[in-house]
């Protein structure tokens, strides 16, 4: 069975073509600056020593479709993408879906409702989804939703203290999002502690440019960082994560700021960025080691508030069996790790320094009750999985990492 798996952009398209049986990528890329005057693509496959590389110009995302179309072809990985089993996309929103959908009309319009609650990723989703749909017209599709993997959430962790009513009209509530990445690392988890996931309790940690916490009890999320949107939780590489709301009421009022400046001050100018200058922590600790002082504090401030929700997380578990590092911070840098988990040792969480330092699997201290997992994140895997399941008509957990209405 082949899988292909698209991550629509606004203007990019990055992709990853699954042979089921083995588990195995056939071929991947990215295509980027769609719409630009120059765009960008490249493209690998099992049968290339390098990728190729070139810059065109991609006018949309159908014309991307065309190029991985042709490039799929010309490599020989298959002969036409009416020899599919089957297109997964990534969709960010999904509103109250549990689990990933077999695409038609109906969830397509679903899905355009949710615009107005991620108007930068889902338009881009469903531009991917049509131009899909145009080049391979007879391949089931499915909808595989970021915030899915969280609607096991009580109603105690999801409800925001706005009035009730207006919540119900406005469909205002915690989603959460990067679930196909905690659902995976979850169940990697689960195998690594041997275990069975609906009797582990683990908080995940996916760190990178965007950041996400989810508390996991008997298998199920009940409660996660980011909210109505991906932008409260953690702080982030642009994003200002959790603050207080009179802040924008104080921005429009002292600098008489527009409601879209300060969406974009809060979503790409905060965060890493905002505090020292930049959004990548490598570069991060690079400054923090020629004295500079504010990227010093701002290393601390990302630490500090992975700390925070480590201990409120373990409070509302109970137990914890592992606490998992994953995204590329999570994965590369044992610094965060160590400073974020640093002084938790009465939780019974204490990291070994060598292992730590080496991005092993585990990255406890022998002394420590709670394991603590590094473990790569790959969605693209996971969405190619949940897609397999949908055309093939299993009953995937309600815990799974997609959505439905």
């Amino acid at each position: 069975m082949k899988i292909l798996v698209l991550n629509s952009g606004s203007s990019s398209i990055k992709f990853q073509l699954f042979s089921m049986k083995e588990r195995k990528v056939l071929a991947s890329g990215l295509i980027e600056q769609i719409g630009e005057p120059l765009g960008k693509i490249k493209l690998n496959s099992l049968h290339r020593k390098e990728p190729m590389v070139q810059k065109l110009i991609i006018p949309n995302h159908e014309h991307g479709i065309e190029i991985i179309s042709s490039f799929l072809i010309d490599d020989k990985i298959i002969e036409s993408l009416d020899k599919l089993d089957g297109i997964g996309h990534r969709v960010v929103h999904g509103g109250e879906f549990n689990e990933a959908q077999l695409i038609n009309d109906d969830i397509m319009q679903e899905i355009n409702k949710n615009i107005s609650l991620a108007p930068i990723h889902n338009p881009a989703n469903i531009a991917g989804i049509k131009a899909a749909e145009i080049e391979a017209p007879n391949i089931p599709q499915v909808a595989v939703f970021d915030t899915a993997f969280h609607q096991t959430m009580p109603p105690h962790a999801y409800t925001y203290a706005l009035p009730y009513d207006l919540c119900q009209k406005l469909h205002i509530r915690r989603y959460g999002f990067h679930g196909t990445s905690h659902k995976y690392i979850a169940e990697e988890a689960a195998k690594i502690l041997k275990k069975p996931l609906s009797k582990c309790n683990l908080i995940t940690l996916h760190l990178g440019g965007g950041a996400s916490v989810a508390a996991i009890k008997n298998g199920k999320c009940i409660d996660t960082s980011m909210g109505l949107s991906p932008l409260e939780g953690l702080i982030m590489g642009t994003r200002s994560g959790d603050l207080d709301p009179a802040i924008i009421f104080y921005l429009k009022r002292v600098e008489n700021l527009k409601l879209h400046e300060i969406d974009t001050i809060l979503n790409k100018q905060s965060g890493l960025k905002g505090i020292c200058g930049t959004n990548d922590l490598r570069e991060v600790q690079e400054k923090m080691k020629d004295g500079d002082e504010r990227a010093k504090l701002a290393f601390d401030m990302f630490c500090y508030h992975i700390k925070k929700y480590i201990g409120s997380y373990y409070a509302v578990l109970g137990r914890v069996d592992a606490i998992i590092f994953t995204g590329g911070i999570g994965e590369n840098s044992a610094d965060v790790r160590y400073q974020s988990c640093e002084g938790l040792s009465h939780l019974g969480i204490i990291l070994d320094k060598k292992r730590n330092s080496t991005n092993s699997t585990h990255i406890e201290s022998k002394k420590s009750v709670v394991k603590a997992l590094v473990i790569p994140t790959n969605e693209e895997l996971e969405i190619a999985k949940l897609t397999q399941r949908i055309i093939q008509g299993q009953k995937i957990p309600q815990n799974s990492g997609c959505l439905n209405n």
